[in-house]
């Protein structure tokens, strides 16, 4: 289930301080609520997905949850190009 707005207000702030501790190079934001609550956003994940974003100075890529591609397994490919997004931006060999 999605979390409720409240839930969302009580944990973001955890999120945040562990980010800002961990510092880390780059964030997956796997499904939508993931991106949106973190992001702070109402865009669809359709429309932003395939690109880096950017949190405090660290770059966040989005794409989707494994839930929607069993229920949407044509979205596989569009994951694989997040991911092959995601491994560029770390430095690490693409096919």
């Amino acid at each position: 289930r999605d979390p409720e707005p409240g839930e969302v207000r009580e944990c973001l702030p955890f999120l945040r301080r562990q980010i800002e501790l961990l510092r880390p190079e780059l964030i997956l934001c796997v499904g939508r609520i993931a991106a949106q609550n973190l992001l702070e956003t109402t865009e669809a994940i359709g429309l932003v997905r395939g690109s880096v974003h950017q949190f405090h100075g660290v770059k966040v890529v989005w794409t989707y949850h494994p839930a929607y591609l069993l229920r949407n397994p044509s979205a596989k490919k569009q994951t694989w190009e997040d991911m092959k997004l995601l491994m560029r931006e770390l430095g690490t060999p693409v096919d």
